[in-house]
Order: C-alpha cells, then structure tokens, then sequence
C-alpha cells in the first residue's frame, strides 16, 4: 500500500502551508494558508493540481486545518466560495472563533486599503465557517466509515492542534506548527506513541537550538529598557494571538517590578478580544493561567494601552506592539516607516520572517527598503532579532519523531538549506526514511503491517525443535542431532540440553503453520496436524520439487582437481596411477549425476553437517524430508542436473539446501 503526500504549499519554502494526502484511497487537504511575500496569484496555493475542472468536493474527502495564522487558513474562503469547495472542514473549537477575526482583517487590508480585485468578502468568509466542524483534542472524529482523525495538543498559540489521521492499517501525523517547549500562557506540544507511517512536520527552525528562554527574556527585556531610557520608540511586530500575549505578560511583569512610567501599546481592539478568547478557551492554555484565571486574569494590563493612530506623532519614548508580524502590513508597517530613519529607534523581530516580506528585508540588514512601487524607506533604527518564536527547534522535532515513533518523516515549512540538514540529522539518528520534496513534487511511501495473530504451544514448541538442529550451533547440550530428527515427542523437555534453548526478540525466524480464521475470534496459527484433528479433516501432504541443472564437462574437470576424490582413487586403486591412460582411464565409464551428488554431499556436511543429520541412501543426499538424486528414466526431468524435493513443513531448511546446491553446481559450471 502506497501514501502519496504533495505540497502545494510549504513544500522548501515557509509560508501557504497546503499538503494534499492520499491515505488508504482518502484525498485530504492539511492547511489552506496564504504566502505574506506575493499579492498576485502566488498567494494561494494552486489548487488546480487538485482537479482541473474545479470539482474539489468530489477529489477530497475532507480538509483540516491545525490553528489559524494566516499562513494555514488564509486561503480557505477563496478555497471554499470561490473556487467551490463544498465538503467537510475540520479544526479545534479555538481556531473556528478566532478564525474568521484573521480572515476579516486580512480582507481588509488587501480589500479596502490596497484596493485588491477577486478577493473573498465578509460573507464569503462568515458562509466559509458555517462548513466548519469543530474538534475537540483526543476526539476520534470518523469522517466516513473508513477515515478517522483525531487532535492532539500543538502548543504554538491558541488551539493548534496535530492531527493523526488513520484510514485502515495506514496512518499518518500532521504536525501544523507546534512547540515542544512550554511558554508563560501556553503548554508543551504533546501526542500518543500512535507509530504512523509517516510523520509530516514542520521544519521552520530545523538548524536552530534555541538558548535558555530566561536568558532570552532578560535580553529582551534589557534592550527595550535601554531604548526607551535614550529616549527611542520600540516596535515589536506580533501577531494578534500568541506571542504578543506572552510578551506583554513578559513586559507587564517587568514594568510593574521596575515602576517603570513609558507607555505600551497594543493594536486597538485585539486585547479585548485576546481577553475574550482566552477566557472562553482557558483550558487550553497552561497550568499557572489556570489557577490563577479565577483570582487574577493574566491579560488584563495595567500597563498595556489600546494603540491610537494619532500617538505616532506623540513626543517621549514609547513601545508599540504592532500587528501584523513581519511587518508585512498594517499597523506595524506604518510606524516602521515613521520610525524607521532615526538610530534612536528599535525594531524588535521576535519571531520568523517568510522570505519577501519587511521584515526578512530588514533582518538581512537592507538600509534601503522598497516598500512598494513608490514607497521607499531609509532604515537607521537599531534592528533585533531575538527568538521567541513558538515553533519546535531542531531538538523539539527529534523529540516529537521520538515520541510518536514514526516510521517515515517528510518535512514541510521550512528553508530547503535547512531541511537538507535535518533530513540527514533524522536518517542517521533514527535510521528511517525522511524527504524533503518542493511545492508540487509527489512523494510515495510504501507501507506495510503486520497482522497480530496467536499461536498455539505446540507449533511453537515443535517450531523450537526444528530450529536447534539449523541454526542453534552453538549448543553442545544435545545428544545426536539423529535423535533429534527421529523425536516423536513434541515437547521441549525431550530435548536434552545444557542450558535452555532461546529465541531473541530482533531474531527473524521462520514458522509455518495452518492459518485458522474463524468468526468472532482472533486469527491463530496451529499445527497442521492438530488443527486438521480439531476440524476432523483428513491429512495430505504437500511436496515440492525442482531441478537443479549442471555443466558435466566443467563438473567433471573439478571432481578430478577435488583433493578429497583424489586420497579415494589413492586408497582404494594405487596401481591405477601407473597406467598408461593415468587418471583418465578412471574416468571412462564415470557417473556424472554421482559425482554431482558426491560434491553435493562434501558441500552439505561442511555447511549443516556438524548439527543436523545428513544420510546417503539408495544413491541418493537425504535431510529430513529433503531429498536430493538423480533423474530416472521415470521422471519428468530432463537428465543433467539433480532433483530437489521436500515437503512443505520444511521449506526453511529446503531454502538452505537449495543455496548449497546452486551454488556448488554453478561453481563447476
């Protein structure tokens, strides 16, 4: 069975996360995003490459999207009412009210200030939600008969999930973005040890091993103090949910502490509403927000005022958590240019910048920025890039693979250099496949299963028995390995050994058996004759024959050179030595299908000879039931070669011998 995973998004590149998943039959979409570095087309993913003819419903069974930065669900309403997706959506209670917030905003930017064409309106957005089916974590939700799916914490911001989606025996994580590490308001990513087939993940940080997060807090907190004390304006780019709430409660604290008087602002209406969501959604956020929610809520600031657009002209320093990041738009890009010119100004960068943004532009160290087509700005601020980013670093993204066992990773959302990296990093570490594959690039993975069946004691005991005369040479215990193969008693107490004769758990042994299926129980594997007994059917015996072809001319040159026919022809005929035809007058009338047998039988004792019992009888190698001759005139067979028969309880040993034979006979050939 084959899992076919395609990005159209976030495929080497971090931004329009959309994956397309065939699992089991199953078409899923994971993440509709939009990308912040294009206003054309390139926004939204093509989902042209999902049906050219614009029949979505019909091509997916579902889609799911794992929390709502712009990046995983921007393009959903232009998906949805525009191009006429009209199937089921799936995300967190969280993510479906903060959603349409996001979407509105986004709108309006593009719409109303930049004055965009064939964009999605207001109610495109709110009939988009209304196909919305909200998910609760570790909520087995089943789409059809076949295909479940079901939430796991992410941490990253407010109702990010991972989702494990199963169809069948095949299954399959995807991660959105998570943190595995816990923040001041949210917990620590966390799932199941589910082993999926594959893992696809997240890889934004994939070279990066982040410092003490207390270290970072104090640099943070440092560098603004010592902004505002020279009397500059600090802006620090967020976006609306996440990480601003985890600095302003960083920042609040230590204004509070210091008694500090500098005014802080945040984009007006977001803290009400962030107040809003947060104590609808408190269980989703950490351990320390809950208990004390009831007696202090955490995000009412003292400190921490609604942003007005007439205090960009305002004198004296001041702070200004600006929406969007990136400084892609908006708010935080108007006072960029504002405060951009003058060195006594910081911009902050608290988290990842998608490349062909501001913000990259900025963090590349560009003094000369192109804002637009007549837009340019000079940038002499102080610019900071310090990581309070809520994704997995490259030790949280081995630590989740570790924790689900995943037996393939395939990594989206990140910069092909670093994903190469990582790639390796995983492939050496874990020993498992891991690729990497670009927006539009198909990657197969073949899977299998195992299907856990019983076993009845006998076959394992019998099983056992078998196996000490193959492969258990180094046991001295046993008495002739003839006694062994004449044993009538099944059971392991006939064995006479020195110490008990073991099976280890990575050995890969095989055993064979009746395979019995019956309704209602368990499939079991018995011994033959046992469960022909129980089903009062009578036995019959399958057995296996093949030829195995040889060169006479070549063999007979070897038997000749072979030095243990030699020391024969010496014992049994020293005159025939002086002859006057030599050794070849022994060879006149020879028998070439014995000297093949005779070959064949040096060959068997040196290899299983020393544990398991090898007889010549009536002209012909006989091991158990594996028999070894020569063609009659009886046989099918065409003469030249040597027959190899057994029957069907002893494939694994007729497996050896069939190697010796081939390759003792090819090698005379």
């Amino acid at each position: 069975m084959t899992i076919q995973i395609v990005p159209l998004g976030a495929g080497q590149d971090v931004g329009r996360s959309c994956i397309l998943v065939t699992i089991g039959g199953k078409n899923i979409m994971l993440d509709c995003g939009m990308h912040m570095g294009f206003n054309d087309e390139r926004r939204f993913p093509d989902f042209s490459y999902i049906s050219k003819t614009g029949d979505f419903t019909e091509m997916l069974d579902c889609v799911i999207i794992s929390h709502f930065h712009l990046d995983h669900c921007g393009a959903l309403p232009f998906f949805t009412e525009m191009c006429g997706y009209d199937g089921n959506i799936y995300m967190t209670h969280p993510t479906k009210a903060i959603c349409p917030i996001l979407l509105e905003d986004y709108r309006k930017i593009s719409v109303d200030r930049k004055g965009e064409r064939n964009f999605f309106t207001s109610q495109n957005i709110k009939d988009c939600m209304k196909k919305v089916i909200a998910v609760n974590l570790h909520q087995t939700i089943m789409v059809d008969d076949d295909l479940e799916i079901c939430a796991y914490y992410a941490g990253h911001v407010l109702g990010a999930a991972m989702f494990y989606i199963r169809v069948g025996e095949e299954s399959l994580v995807y991660t959105g973005d998570y943190n595995m590490t816990p923040d001041r308001h949210l917990g620590s990513a966390w799932i199941d040890k589910v082993r999926p087939d594959v893992l696809i993940t997240e890889s934004t940080y994939a070279t990066t091993i982040r410092d003490s997060k207390r270290s970072r807090e104090r640099d943070f907190l440092k560098k603004v103090h010592d902004c505002v004390a020279g009397g500059g304006n600090v802006i620090i780019p967020v976006f609306a949910l996440g990480r601003a709430q985890e600095l302003c409660i960083l920042i609040e604290t230590y204004w509070e502490r210091m008694d500090l008087k500098v005014p802080i602002y945040f984009s007006a209406g977001l803290t009400e509403k962030a107040n809003h969501f947060y104590r609808l959604f408190i269980n989703w956020t950490n351990e320390k927000i809950k208990s004390t929610f009831v007696h202090r809520n955490m995000f009412d600031f003292k400190h921490i005022k609604a942003w007005d657009r007439s205090y960009i002209d305002a004198t004296g320093p001041m702070v200004v958590f600006a929406t969007p990041g990136m400084l892609h738009s908006g708010t935080s890009l108007e006072l960029f240019k504002k405060w951009a010119p003058d060195p006594k100004n910081m911009v902050i960068m608290p988290g990842y910048c998608v490349a062909g943004t501001v913000g990259s532009k900025v963090l590349a160290g560009e003094k000369k920025i192109q804002i637009d087509a007549f837009t340019s700005v000079d940038v002499n601020l102080q610019v900071k890039n310090l990581s309070f980013s809520a994704h997995a670093d490259a030790k949280g993204i081995m630590q989740l693979i570790r924790q689900c066992e995943a037996k393939n990773v395939v990594l989206v959302h990140g910069e092909k250099s670093s994903m190469g990296f990582l790639k390796s990093r995983i492939m050496t570490e874990f020993g498992i496949p891991c690729f990497d594959p670009a927006n539009g690039t198909t990657v197969s993975i073949e899977t299998s299963h195992v299907i856990p069946i019983e076993m009845s004691a006998s076959l394992l005991k019998q099983h056992l028995i078998r196996q000490s005369e193959i492969t258990d040479q180094s046991n001295e215990g046993l008495t002739s390995s003839s006694s062994l193969g004449d044993s009538s008693d099944d059971s392991l107490e006939s064995i006479n050994l020195k110490k008990p004769l073991t099976v280890k758990p990575k050995d890969k042994v095989l055993i064979q058996g009746m395979l019995v299926m019956e309704d209602g129980k368990p499939i079991r594997l018995e011994d033959a004759e046992e469960a022909l007994d129980r089903l009062g059917t009578a036995k019959h015996k399958v057995r296996f024959e093949v030829r195995k072809a040889y060169n006479a001319t070549a063999l007979r040159l070897a038997v000749e050179e072979a030095d243990y026919y030699k020391k024969i022809i010496k014992s049994e005929d020293e005159r025939a030595m002086n002859t006057d035809g030599g050794m070849d007058d022994l060879y006149k009338d020879w028998d070439g299908d014995a000297f093949a047998l005779d070959l064949v039988f040096v060959a068997l004792q040196k290899s299983i000879g020393s544990h398991i019992k090898i007889a010549r009888e009536n002209g012909s190698i006989v091991v158990r039931s594996v028999k070894i001759r020569a063609p009659t005139d009886e046989d099918e067979f065409e003469r030249g070669g040597l027959l190899v028969g057994w029957d069907y309880q002893d494939e694994d040993l007729a497996t050896r011998i069939l190697s010796v034979v081939t390759l003792t006979l090819a090698a005379n050939r």
